[in-house]
């Protein structure tokens, strides 16, 4: 552990003094840090200052710590907090800025982003190259090169001339004129003197360039104002034909600023309206059974096998179509319906070789599950998937249009944006709706340096929508079950409100649980699971309870007031056909729908029977003429294989089928007075003459009535779709204290000191090389005075490490000894020690 008073010379040394909860705090924030754990504190620091782990630090950055990372970039380096406080609060100060200032930098710090007390604050060398301001990349604030390096190219003479004419003294070389330069453009009295000085035109083009873009174009002979700035040096020729503004410069025209704006809090997400409690539990559970309706609508749509899968994977345009019709709804939420069930398990491809989509076993199981239970099933499935709907019909990296269960769907941000938006609503008044601009506005502001901003924008957008399809919200505003289904009615993570920020001073050191996270940690697995029973309790008294009656109208029609159970709605689906659905869904008997069901094996005194139980209405005549009148026709013509022949004891109506011309297709002949042969197969035979107003009945090779149910097909046992992960997962608490541990010992092994030898020092991280009989003797030693040692060691598998071991025992060519580094007694192999050294006495 590094000597506190002494202030760190690098990361490594700055992680080095830091505890372990500091540690976890890091490698929690950034995960990809553990990924695999390093061997020591110098290659964490490493693999922290790497530009891919920086990017993504900086993308994970709330917008005032990202304006705090970027002041400092344009800073000196290092810097004092005092300088860094005026970047962002300008000569005129700002107390809000002042006051959130030592979170933003505690974030930063946390994170390994800058290092180093506050009168030396460093920000990581990768950081301060993408932030700090160049031709290539202009910074975010708008400021460009200091005078230093936009001279760095410039001749001694040019230097000189620039010096004089701003009214200083002649110096003896160009650093010095450079350095009086840059002390008149940083002091405020004599730098306002100068400008004031200039006549109008010249201020006016200094203020085009202030903010930023800080670079112009000028012609080979500029006009006298231009010429003028460029005598002073208040505008620096970069390129022919090109100027640019000095930084110190800029900085005294804003006052001091860095930024224009810093918004050192979060906008508040405002109720845009606000509804009673109990009205929005309502709405959202009516919500909630429609989307279970719409669910198992589709998966019976599918029940005898669905569309089939494209040969790159995912539904057709006309299939999605096709299945937006059937569930009565737009494409782009039929899309979402689809990949809902998709992503809880209900449906998949069957693998066959003709591949289509069909309902997997755990379907079955789903629909024996209570309304509420299935709803949480699917509620916690969209909460955790990746895959966003919402991008069916656009374009790929390649120009290909992206389809609805098809590849290139999953997106790591969504289960977070997902988790995010709903813990936003979640922190309102219950009952309240926020506007989604607000909603935006917050995302942005936590997350203002994402590449794929605009994705994730979208992402919130469609979430909303989602949300209230599925009943996880109602008029906008979070539902109880909502709230439950998050876990808790406010956001988990345990830190103070960003919009109200202690006052503390540059000194101060946030304590953990005052470390803001931009982004509330979601549920693991199993709290999820929990979270969702807790969700489906809250729901399943708000749910209609199903019905076991309709009510039978003369008019043919059916009408269910409400939600039916399940052997009642099953008969219904088969019996009548949905005309309509609403509050109430109305059925239609018709005499196609009728042989339907007596297709099935119901019989006429079946229907009756069933129709009279489950009715709260008299069984209208109508109803009972049209099933006895389909029940008389139906059978009495027989369609077997012949290739297919039709026969009836009645001859007349063989007479009146060879004569029907809509029979010609079928090629009938006579056979026997009652029987027919036909050289079209049975099925087709059937649907020919239902087609001409028949009633025809399919028979066995022995003649008996073939009862033609629909056969379910499913697909074989399949899983769940798994989450793409945006990135490394978060560590758990067993990993964080295994990895720190771990950490730290090989820390200590690769830093403890070392008994002076004959031998060049060995480089950071470079492995001890001794021969072997020198390694035995040791190690031997080591035995006798109980001393310990630091040896490199190769494991199995290539990989080489460094450990202070203390021996134990020394025989067969093995050496078994406590490791300081594993914290354990371990044995090592010695062909495999690459070499040995003794550790100093203290």
């Amino acid at each position: 552990m590094s000597n506190p008073a002494v202030p760190p010379r690098s990361l490594a040394e700055a992680l080095r003094a830091r505890d372990d909860d500091s540690l976890a705090a890091l490698l929690r924030a950034r995960p990809d840090l553990i990924t695999p754990v390093p061997t020591d504190l110098t290659q964490l620091a490493t693999r922290a200052g790497t530009r891919a782990s920086v990017v993504r630090a900086l993308e994970r950055l709330d917008l005032f710590a990202l304006r705090t990372a970027e002041a400092l970039a344009v800073a000196a380096d290092p810097a004092p907090y005092g300088e860094l406080e005026r970047l962002l609060t300008g000569d005129a100060g700002d107390p809000a800025v002042s006051a959130a200032l030592p979170r933003a930098l505690g974030t930063l710090r946390e994170q390994a982003l800058v290092w180093g007390d506050d009168d030396r604050l460093r920000l990581v060398r990768t950081a301060r190259e993408l932030l700090a301001p160049s031709p290539q990349h202009p910074s975010p604030t708008g400021l460009g090169p200091t005078v230093q390096e936009a001279t760095a190219g410039m001749s001694p003479g040019r230097i000189q001339d620039i010096v004089t004419a701003a009214g200083l003294g002649s110096t003896h070389d160009a650093v010095s004129a450079v350095a009086s330069l840059t002390a008149l453009f940083t002091d405020r009295k004599r730098m306002s003197a100068l400008l004031a000085g200039l006549p109008e035109e010249s201020r006016e083009v200094l203020s085009r360039l202030v903010w930023g873009p800080p670079y112009g174009q000028v012609t080979a002979d500029p006009a006298a104002h231009l010429r003028r700035l460029l005598d002073l040096g208040l505008l620096v020729p970069t390129a022919p034909g090109t100027v640019v503004l000095p930084r110190e410069v800029a900085l005294h025209l804003r006052d001091g600023r860095a930024h224009r704006a810093v918004e050192p809090l979060p906008p508040a997400v405002e109720p845009a309206a606000t509804h009673r409690p109990q009205v929005v539990d309502a709405t959202a559970a009516g919500q909630a059974y429609t989307a279970l309706a719409t669910v198992e609508e589709l998966l019976k749509d599918w029940d005898e096998g669905g569309p089939a899968v494209l040969r790159a994977g995912g539904l057709s345009v006309r299939d999605l179509k096709r299945t937006a019709v059937a569930l009565d709804v737009s494409e782009p939420v039929a899309a979402f319906w689809v990949e809902l069930a998709y992503a809880a398990g209900l449906v998949a491809s069957d693998g066959e070789a003709d591949e289509r989509y069909a309902a997997t076993p755990a379907h079955d199981e789903w629909l024996e599950q209570p309304p509420a239970q299935r709803w949480a099933r699917l509620a916690e499935a969209w909460l955790t998937a990746t895959r966003t709907p919402g991008l069916v019909g656009g374009r790929d990296a390649k120009d290909r249009t992206l389809s609805a269960l098809g590849p290139g769907l999953d997106r790591g941000a969504a289960p977070e944006v997902r988790h995010r938006v709903l813990t936003l609503l979640a922190g309102l008044p219950e009952g309240a709706s926020p506007s989604a601009e607000s909603v935006l506005a917050r995302l942005r502001w936590e997350r203002p340096q994402r590449r794929e901003e605009d994705l994730r924008s979208r992402l919130a957008e469609w979430t909303l929508k989602e949300a209230e399809l599925l009943g996880v919200t109602g008029r906008g505003a979070l539902s109880g079950h909502g709230r439950a289904l998050l876990g808790a009615a406010a956001p988990r993570t345990p830190d103070a409100d960003p919009r109200t920020p202690e006052p503390r001073g540059p000194g101060d050191k946030l304590p953990v649980h005052h470390r803001p996270a931009a982004v509330p940690e979601p549920l693991s697995a199993a709290e999820q699971a929990t979270a969702s029973a807790a969700a489906a309790r809250l729901l399943a008294p708000l749910l209609p309870e199903p019905l076991d009656h309709v009510l039978l109208q003369a008019d043919l029609t059916a009408v269910a007031p409400g939600p039916l159970r399940r052997p009642l709605a099953d008969v219904l689906d088969v019996l009548a056909d949905v005309e309509s659905k609403g509050g109430a869904t109305v059925y239609r008997f018709t005499p196609g729908s009728v042989r339907r069901a007596l297709d099935a094996g119901q019989s006429a005194s079946d229907l009756h029977a069933f129709l009279a139980a489950h009715s709260r209405t008299p069984v209208p005549q109508p109803l009972t003429y049209l099933i006895d009148d389909v029940a008389r026709r139906h059978g009495h013509l027989r369609v077997g294989a012949a290739s297919a022949y039709v026969r009836c004891d009645d001859d007349a109506l063989l007479n009146e089928i060879l004569a029907d011309k809509r029979a010609a297709g079928l090629r009938l002949r006579r056979l026997a007075p009652t029987v027919l042969a036909a050289q079209a197969d049975p099925a087709s035979l059937l649907e020919g003459l239902r087609a001409m107003g028949f009633a025809p009945a399919a028979e066995s090779a022995e003649g008996d009535v073939l009862i033609t149910r629909a056969h379910a097909h499913r697909t074989p046992p399949r899983t769940a779709p798994e989450p793409v992960p945006d990135g490394p997962p978060v560590p758990d608490a067993t990993l964080l204290a295994a990895a720190i541990r771990a950490v730290r010992a090989g820390d200590l092994a690769s830093t403890a000191p070392r008994k002076p030898t004959d031998r060049p020092p060995l480089a950071a991280g470079e492995l001890p090389r001794t021969s072997s009989a020198e390694t035995l003797a040791t190690m031997q030693a080591a035995v006798l005075t109980g001393e310990a040692l630091w040896i490199g060691y190769v494991n199995a598998e290539g990989s080489a490490s460094q450990r202070v071991i203390a021996p134990i025992r020394v025989e067969g060519g093995f050496v078994t000894a406590y490791d300081h580094t594993a914290d354990e007694v371990r044995t090592y192999p010695l062909h495999r020690v690459t070499g040995v050294a003794e550790l100093a006495e203290e």
